[in-house]
């Protein structure tokens, strides 16, 4: 089968960036230096660029699972051109079809399953999905977006003054205009390229099936380190429109704390988050699942499957009428119309059914760690 012509204009920005950061930028550093202003410049620029494509591209536009004020929308928008990955509009689309059609190497526009490289970067190297766009059909709501629309008009003009000019300029001011362009222009866009594009590569290859297994994005707290939060990707295919991925607090999602942050001065509100019982019936579907593959193959695979069973049951019910009597508490004070009889019984029955609900998940850690023993 005949592949789809190269795209020239992409195949040239990403070898002439790449040679630039293998060949003159340590030339320059070993000849010259770089001083402590571009080192911060690349730095910011760096953040700003990354943080616009996975708080903004990715969490607002994509998925919807935040609101925000519009001079938010406008950085934003600024800095996905400073990261020069496509505009909003195309890159929604793109990000859209890929969740609705996971893992199909015929729709996914970067479908894990053609591998590494194809993922990471070969899809954008030629025109496979050139027919799809013609009117952005899948992306509706954001053509009534004005902060969209006028990104997708000036897109060209955007990613010059801001991958040229914003540089150029910093470097004027500072002395050395060669030296921030490499740094805090060139380097940068290259880092940040290969950093977003590990979402798309690496975390639906490297880390763990947390939450479901019908897709192959995974958890890996590694990436999350180098991807601006977004390495919990089991996750969030799961729960796309959370506006968190890493769900713990020790979970290093710096996207997340922005937005939040965002809201504490009203600059962002609507925070999608999923319901706690969900995420927990979730996880515990997926272990499940885990355990009785391990157990299939030893001898008493038939009775220990049956208690694992037992024991899941039991952990849903006492899950159930925990998280039921938990909601109805917090409807409660929220509409502060208890009685102080009433508030006292629902407490005594909420840590009782608390301690029961952590009683049968602890039995059933135990029950996890004995299967993996016996395997």
């Amino acid at each position: 089968m005949q592949k789809p012509p190269l795209i020239l204009t992409n195949v040239l920005l990403f070898s002439v960036t790449s040679l630039i950061c293998l060949l003159l930028v340590p030339l320059e550093a070993i000849t010259n230096g770089f001083d402590s202003t571009e080192i911060i410049a690349c730095i910011v620029l760096f953040w700003f660029s990354g943080l616009s494509i996975t708080a903004g591209y990715h969490r607002l536009w994509a998925h919807k699972a935040y609101d925000a004020h519009p001079l938010i929308k406008v950085l934003f928008a600024v800095g996905g051109a400073l990261a020069l990955q496509n505009s909003i509009l195309h890159w929604t689309s793109d990000h859209r079809v890929h969740h609705k059609h996971v893992d199909d190497n015929d729709r996914d526009p970067y479908s894990a399953g053609k591998g590494f490289w194809f993922s990471h970067i070969g899809w954008m190297l030629r025109e496979y999905q050139a027919s799809r766009y013609q009117d952005y059909n899948n992306c509706r709501d954001l053509q009534k977006d004005k902060v969209v629309t006028w990104q997708h008009r000036h897109y060209l003009m955007l990613t010059l003054a801001t991958n040229i000019g914003l540089p150029v300029m910093l470097g004027w001011l500072n002395g050395d205009i060669w030296g921030m362009l490499l740094l805090a222009g060139v380097l940068r866009l290259a880092v940040v390229h290969h950093i977003t594009f590990f979402i798309n590569s690496l975390a639906h290859m490297w880390g763990k099936q947390s939450y479901t297994d019908k897709n192959s994005a995974r958890d890996n707290g590694v990436l999350a380190l180098f991807t601006f939060g977004e390495g919990y990707h089991n996750y969030h295919h799961i729960f796309e429109y959370d506006y968190r991925n890493g769900i713990r607090w020790w979970h290093f999602d710096p996207t997340k704390w922005l937005i939040r942050g965002l809201s504490f001065v009203g600059l962002t509100s609507n925070l999608r988050r999923v319901p706690e019982q969900r995420i927990e019936k979730a996880r515990m579907e997926m272990q499940l699942k885990q355990i009785q593959s391990r157990v299939a193959t030893l001898p008493n695979a038939r009775i220990l499957s049956q208690r694992l069973q037992h024991e899941y049951e039991l952990l849903a019910e006492k899950m159930s009428a925990y998280y039921d009597v938990k909601k109805h508490r917090l409807e409660l004070k929220k509409k502060q119309v208890v009685e102080q009889y009433e508030r006292l019984d629902l407490d005594f029955k909420y840590r009782e059914l608390k301690h029961a609900f952590m009683l049968a998940k602890s039995r059933w850690l135990e029950v996890h760690k004995l299967q993996i023993s016996y395997t």
